[in-house]
């Protein structure tokens, strides 16, 4: 059960030095300018194991990354820990597997979420975000505004 004002940890991650690779700390940097109670901010290149940590200390996770395909604007789902076949190289584990490594280390409770926002350019070196990925951004970023001051994850897309 979620409590009536949760601690949200929002993690924006991605290469802003690889175009639309950015998306995720560019909507990571936008809430942060919100200021909102009880929602924590972070931004990196990739997603650590040591990440699980901080995770268990909040009631809601929301992982922010570009989308290389699929729906557009954006797509917003909810995730299940990944507790078997747990994989990841020195440097990434994805947020099924960062979130199971909570529940087992740390016997967290976290409800997680994924926002995939849609970007097009990742393919040369700059810190840039094309137009169509800063179009895609926006729209991300009035959805996850409204959902984070209003608290209200409850239509997502489960997967």
């Amino acid at each position: 059960m979620i409590p009536a004002e949760p601690r949200i940890l929002l993690i924006g991650y991605g290469n802003p030095g690889r175009l639309d690779d950015g998306l995720g700390p560019a909507v990571a940097a936008a809430v942060e300018k919100l200021a909102l109670p009880n929602v924590t901010i972070e931004s990196d290149y990739q997603l650590t194991v040591e990440d699980a940590s901080q995770i268990a200390e909040h009631d809601i996770v929301i992982f922010c990354d570009a989308a290389v395909s699929g729906a557009e604007p954006f797509d917003f789902f909810e995730i299940a820990p990944k507790k078997d076949d747990i994989s990841f190289s020195t440097h990434s584990i994805d947020p099924s597997a960062v979130l199971g490594l909570a529940c087992t280390l740390f016997q967290a409770k976290t409800k997680a979420y994924v926002l995939a926002i849609r970007g097009y350019d990742f393919n040369e070196f700059g810190e840039k975000l094309s137009d169509k990925a800063q179009n895609n951004l926006l729209d991300a970023f009035k959805f996850l505004e409204k959902r984070l001051k209003t608290r209200d994850f409850s239509q997502v897309n489960k997967r």
